[in-house]
């Protein structure tokens, strides 16, 4: 019987070198596969600091010994316009996308209006739709609207990528919002209107900030639609800012990266701030209870 529990109790600690090993290479591999997957960005900001004579040295510095801002100088000279517009459709993409896709999940999750099946399927349909036959549409349609090169014509155009996300967005997570809190608004005389106002959408927060983050990332990184339908015109998005920069300066390296550095920095941070309030929208509805 004593050797019995000396051998329990020292099993464990045989074990424990083993797993510490095995924890020790997933952590030494999850390491060395993100430095791969994030060299190309350390890349980006390290031309976006180098000199133009340090720029065909071989070997490259890995690092800008010689570090300079003339780019980030020639991007706030020339790129502000084209960032300032990206700003606009992206804010506007993300409005239009939560006034139409709020409702519209509200009421397949909850109101279950018919054929609300075959409209979820349709959703889905659309995803798989390339973006450039969309610009294609949206060009005959808006050359005889006269919203060729237009903010408002992007800003609509951007929203067709994003409506039928978050439209199953909204529906899974407000599928899981109690029914007991939409039957005690009803009982207080609140009409469907009210209650998706005052009950259904404030619980949606999460699905909220999720539907946005998408929607703002896919506009502002828009090049098809972008090209098709804004090119040329007088309000044109950092995505056409980039391929014309690059077309007018190939040799100015450092002022190129440092326009894609800069054009990065508001997808990351929002990324960052709202990455918490996205993992629990993506998530929502996916277990039932």
């Amino acid at each position: 019987m004593t050797g019995l529990m000396t051998s329990l109790k020292t099993a464990p600690a045989t074990r424990r070198p083993h797993r510490g090993r095995t924890t020790w290479w997933k952590t030494a591999t999850g390491v060395l596969l993100t430095a791969v997957m994030l060299f190309p960005v350390y890349w980006m900001l390290n031309v976006s600091f180098t000199r133009d004579q340090d720029m065909r040295k071989s070997p490259p510095d890995l690092f800008p010994v010689h570090g300079t801002l003339s780019g980030y100088r020639a991007v706030f000279d020339q790129q502000l316009p084209y960032l300032g517009t990206s700003l606009v459709v992206g804010l506007g993409t993300v409005v239009l996308t939560v006034a139409l896709a709020a409702p519209a999940g509200y009421a397949l999750a909850k109101l279950r209006p018919r054929g609300g099946g075959v409209l979820s399927f349709l959703f889905l349909v659309a995803q798989m739709i390339p973006g450039i036959i969309m610009a294609m549409g949206f060009y005959a349609i808006y050359l005889q609207l006269g919203l060729l090169q237009s903010v408002p014509g992007l800003i609509v155009a951007d929203s067709t990528l994003a409506v039928p996300f978050a439209v199953l967005i909204f529906t899974a997570f407000m599928s899981g919002i109690p029914g007991e809190l939409l039957q005690a608004a009803q009982m207080d005389g609140a009409g469907p209107w009210r209650t998706f106002r005052s009950v259904v959408l404030p619980m949606s927060r999460n699905s909220v900030v999720t539907v946005s983050l998408f929607a703002f990332l896919w506009s502002w990184s828009d090049f098809v639609f972008a090209s098709t339908l804004a090119n040329g015109g007088a309000h044109e998005p950092i995505t056409l800012g980039i391929y014309q920069y690059i077309g007018n300066n190939n040799q100015e390296w450092n002022a190129i990266m440092a326009t894609a550095v800069v054009a990065s920095l508001p997808a990351t941070v929002i990324l960052v701030l709202a990455q918490r309030y996205v993992a629990a929208g993506v998530t929502a509805g996916a277990v039932k209870d």
